[in-house]
């Protein structure tokens, strides 16, 4: 087991993993948000390896905040593989965007879940998170 920066190389299982969250992608096109996003230090994605193979992946984006000193962070995509569930997997990639977020005096961690993930839900308040409410987006394309 280990978690480690994701790279070029996990593209492959990424872009699996983002179809079980229902986000499908077109083959090479999460090679190429890697190599961006890799060069952005506001931006992190990590992948958890078990035996060998890509379970789990978190993508987290840190932004700076002009109210107070600090930045939120941002889990923008956060999946484990169906098959390896309820196996702490999804707790290790959350306790490290926590200890990154720490570290970077972040004042609070953001994730924003689809209503229908009530596992997901469930998962993220026994991580200490807690639901707030009212999100609006405004669809640019």
């Amino acid at each position: 087991m280990s978690i480690r920066t994701a790279a070029a190389g996990d593209a492959k299982a990424i872009q699996d993993l983002m179809n079980q969250l229902g986000y499908p992608t077109e083959d090479g096109f999460i090679e190429k948000r890697l190599e961006v996003l890799s060069k952005n230090l506001e931006h992190t994605d990590l992948i958890y390896e078990l035996e060998g193979a890509v379970v789990g992946f978190i993508s987290i984006h840190f932004i700076p905040q002009i109210a107070f000193d600090g930045e939120y962070a941002v889990i923008n995509y956060f999946v484990v593989d169906d098959q390896v569930r309820s196996q702490g997997v999804g707790k290790a990639l959350e306790e490290r965007c926590t200890e990154l977020a720490t570290a970077r005096k972040c004042k609070r961690i953001l994730v924003h879940s689809n209503a229908r993930r009530t596992d997901a839900h469930r998962f993220y308040l026994r991580q200490g998170f807690i639901e707030y409410p009212k999100d609006f987006i405004k669809k640019l394309l």
